[in-house]
């Protein structure tokens, strides 16, 4: 099942890329920059990714930052955002509540879900959990369809 669903997920994909040349790089580099692997999708409803907890996304307690476990949320919630709506949105606001820790060497697995959508507005929730399937953080986001490029503002 796994794999029928990345096959999707990579059909869709290359679909809206044909559909939206804006020029834009998917995956983003931010998303590799973080070793992000996709794991699962449900088309236009739900997106998992894992992210290894990278000695760099370390902070002086030498678990993952809160900033980084955030853009891993940032970095689901977005491609998701874009699948479900069929064209490039931005996020209006993105709130994360924090539960426990997560140590470098483990790996933060974000599973991202569409709520509500309409034509100009997604509402998505979101759950980080680490490798024992422990709750680390939960996320909510509002994302809005794009009218513009950001580039060329167009």
């Amino acid at each position: 099942m796994m794999s029928t669903s990345l096959e999707l997920l990579e059909e869709e994909l290359r679909s809206l890329s044909r559909e939206h040349a804006l020029g834009t790089t998917f995956p983003p580099n931010c998303f590799t920059a973080m070793q992000a692997k996709f794991v699962e999708y449900e088309s236009r409803r739900s997106l998992s990714v894992t992210f290894p907890v990278l000695e760099e996304s370390l902070n002086p307690l030498r678990t993952m930052q809160g900033g980084f476990i955030v853009a891993a949320f940032d970095n689901v919630f977005g491609p998701l955002s874009y699948l479900a709506a069929r064209i490039p949105c931005v996020t209006l606001n993105l709130n994360t509540q924090f539960i426990r820790p997560i140590e470098c060497g483990d790996q933060l697995t974000v599973r991202v879900t569409v709520v509500s959508r309409n034509a100009q507005v997604l509402q998505m929730t979101g759950e980080a959990f680490n490798s024992r399937n422990k709750l680390i953080a939960t996320s909510s986001a509002t994302a809005t369809v794009a009218r513009t490029t950001p580039r060329t503002g167009l």
